[in-house]
Parts: C-alpha cells; sequence; structure tokens
C-alpha cells in the first residue's frame, strides 16, 4: 500500500525531482485505448508544428531533465 512507503529518494516527488523553494510538482495522466493508440497519438504529437517552439528545450518552463514519465497497466477496474 502507498501508505506504507517511507519517505525515500524515489518515493515522493518532491525529493524524487529535487523540489526548489518555489516550485510546485505537477502531476498529470493521459488514459489511452491501447498501447498502440498511445504510439499514434504521440506520432501525431510529435509532428504538429504547433508545438514545435514548444519542443525546443531552451523554450521549455521547466528542467525536462527532471520530468518522470511512465505507463501503467489497470490491475482493478471497477
Amino acid at each position: 500500500m502507498a501508505g506504507d512507503v517511507k519517505p525515500g529518494k524515489y518515493t515522493l516527488f518532491q525529493q524524487s525531482v529535487k523540489l526548489k523553494p518555489g516550485e510546485t510538482v505537477v502531476f498529470s495522466w493521459i488514459r489511452f485505448k491501447s498501447r498502440e493508440h498511445r504510439d499514434r497519438v504521440n506520432a501525431k504529437v510529435m509532428k504538429d508544428p504547433r508545438l514545435a517552439n514548444m519542443m525546443d528545450p531552451k523554450a521549455m518552463p521547466f528542467d525536462a531533465k527532471r520530468m518522470f514519465c511512465g505507463g501503467f497497466e489497470i490491475l482493478v477496474d471497477a
């Protein structure tokens, strides 16, 4: 259970991203129909010319090296 996880190097968002004073951790997710659907959507997003300027690492409003990404499988769907 998550409540049983002791604070550690990678168990708190604040610690894992080395949060600095004045910063805020942002958590979000996108739910896709399947991995294939995710791959199709991501390919379209990466080719969208409206996002070209935002994809420049120098233009990002955050340090992308401190960003976490991951995929998850549904264990229980109620």
